[in-house]
């Protein structure tokens, strides 16, 4: 058998996210609470349709991101061969500026109590955070919050653009969704082979892609090949940023801080095992509406003695192996097909995929008049209301729109099933099977999807052994003056760093899990309600 690899991959559920900005808020908090970084999100929120942060970053025809065959069927970046980026390595025209992002700013504070004697309220005027001067807010990374559908808004999505005009009328009453985007950390990641520096490199123990500090010479071919527009500029270190994926918390067993902190419960992590050597074939396959079926061709079944076998002669240590069999992420994807990648037709191959979501066909419904959790009346609108199937075939399958009904259809059967259950009805078998799923099935999917625990969301074996109880997190091994590591709880100049101990995966697992309180000492991050961490509250005088 070829070579196999391992990664740990993340499945967001749609349908349970809530647009709350949770996980942007806590990322931002932790990895980029720096200058330089003001206007830099690893984890944002979009509503679509919109046009997402960067503005309009799915538009590969301006933004040259990705990748694309050559008339030879060979695989090449769209931003250019070796000498193309060469010859614009200090000029590069096709970057996002600032205003595609957003210029950061803050509010003048002390005019609210330094400004003279007048008949007017002082106020607190904007001021950017890159120069300093008075600024007019006409942009952010979250300006298009809620407003899904609305003309102005949805005729600027490239989505949208691809679709017709009879469709495009009906967004706003159609639906509205939030997506939730970090770095996919492709298994063919174009801002890896877009660097000139070989700053950016694949972890070849867990697939995470990261920036090498040191070597990053802050050209920025990494912001262009990237067609998600997931890696970032720190103007004021010279270097690239990107979402890290958490590596120290991963490397210890616990999940990143957006799946952690992430209010719907929404995302799952866990390990999937892939053929590393056909990784270029799958990438290059000439339709792009057969990138999806080939990426699940890559992916292999821990359970299969062979596969066990092979990735045990890769190196793959048996923890591992039992993760991947465990793996929730694995299920979603490829036992019950309902998860789906973002913009396959990158070609980068992405490992962070999506369950779409059925709510807008529900709401559809409902607004009509029918009952929503009829069984008859879903498949038949997954059929019939093209206006969500055609724009998330547009997002998850690169327009091809047989396996988004075929996922949305198992998400109806799973919804159906389960209400007869709950309202005391005999479970009807026929629901499952036209969905292409058993009763077994159903349940097991709903289990997941609805009721998942702490454990079974999260299956991160850790990066090293050790007595159970005695990994800690001990810090960020990005922590440096400079790096993407904080270096206070306020940013840089806070104050001087201070080690601060969390909690280890066992511990934390042990919390999560319980129902009793306890009262040891916990990191607020990682707070989950029970207990009272230390320093909270001021400590109580018991005399």
């Amino acid at each position: 058998m070829s070579r196999v690899m391992a990664q740990i991959a993340m499945v967001m559920n749609l349908d349970k996210c809530i647009g709350c900005h949770t996980c942007s808020v806590t990322c931002k908090q932790t990895w980029t609470n720096r200058s330089g970084v003001e206007y830099v999100w690893f984890n944002n929120v979009e509503t679509r349709p919109g046009q997402g942060y960067p503005r309009r970053y799915e538009d590969q025809e301006k933004w040259r991101g990705g990748w694309e065959l050559d008339r030879h069927g060979r695989l090449t970046l769209k931003s250019g061969g070796r000498l193309r980026r060469m010859l614009s390595i200090f000029a590069n025209p096709i970057m996002p500026s600032i205003q595609d992002y957003y210029e950061p700013w803050t509010y003048d504070y002390e005019n609210l109590t330094s400004a003279p004697l007048s008949a007017d309220t002082p106020v607190a005027p904007p001021r950017s955070l890159i120069s300093g001067e008075p600024m007019a807010v006409r942009w952010g990374a979250n300006w298009d919050d809620d407003l899904g559908g609305g003309p102005s808004l949805a005729s600027a999505d490239p989505v949208v653009q691809r679709i017709g005009d009879s469709v495009r009328l009906d967004f706003e009453r159609a639906f509205m969704f939030y997506l939730p985007r970090i770095c996919e950390h492709c298994l063919n990641p174009a801002c890896v082979a877009a660097c000139p520096s070989g700053a950016l490199y694949k972890r070849s123990e867990d697939g995470i892609v990261l920036v090498d500090q040191d070597r990053c010479r802050g050209w920025r071919m990494c912001v262009t090949g990237c067609p998600y527009k997931k890696v970032y500029f720190n103007h004021r270190t010279g270097k690239a940023e990107k979402c890290t994926f958490c590596f120290p918390r991963v490397e210890v067993g616990l999940p990143t801080v957006c799946s952690e902190t992430c209010v719907g419960r929404l995302r799952y992590l866990g390990v999937m095992l892939y053929d590393a050597d056909r990784v270029v074939e799958a990438a290059s396959v000439p339709g792009d509406e057969d990138l999806y079926e080939a990426q699940l061709s890559l992916f292999l079944d821990p359970r299969d003695p062979e596969v066990a076998a092979a990735a045990t002669r890769s190196g793959i240590p048996d923890d591992w192996l039992e993760a991947a069999r465990r793996s929730p992420v694995h299920d979603l994807i490829m036992k019950y097909r309902v998860a789906l990648p973002l913009h396959p037709e990158f070609r980068t191959l992405p490992m962070v995929w999506y369950v779409p979501p059925l709510s807008p066909v529900v709401d559809a419904l409902a607004g009509g008049g029918h009952d929503g959790e009829d069984a008859g009346n879903l498949f038949g609108a997954i059929e019939t209301l093209r206006i969500p199937v055609e724009y998330l075939a547009e997002l998850f399958t690169a327009g091809d729109p047989v396996p988004v009904k075929a996922s949305l259809r198992r998400l109806a059967a799973m919804r159906a099933h389960m209400r007869r259950i709950n309202l005391g009805e005999e479970p009807d078998p026929s629901i499952g099977t036209r969905a292409g799923l058993t009763g077994e099935d159903v349940e097991a999917m709903y289990r997941l999807l609805a009721l998942a625990r702490y454990e079974e969301r999260y299956v991160i074996p850790t990066a090293y052994a050790a007595e159970p109880g005695s990994v800690e997190e001990i810090g960020c091994s990005l922590d440096y003056e400079g790096g993407p590591g904080m270096t206070g709880p306020f940013g840089e100049a806070s104050g001087t760093p201070a080690p601060v101990s969390v909690e280890s995966f066992h511990s934390l697992k042990q919390r999560q899990t319980s129902d009793e309180v306890t009262h040891e000492r916990v990191n607020l991050l990682n707070w989950d309600g029970k207990g009272v961490p230390d320093g909270m509250f001021p400590k109580r005088d018991r005399r």
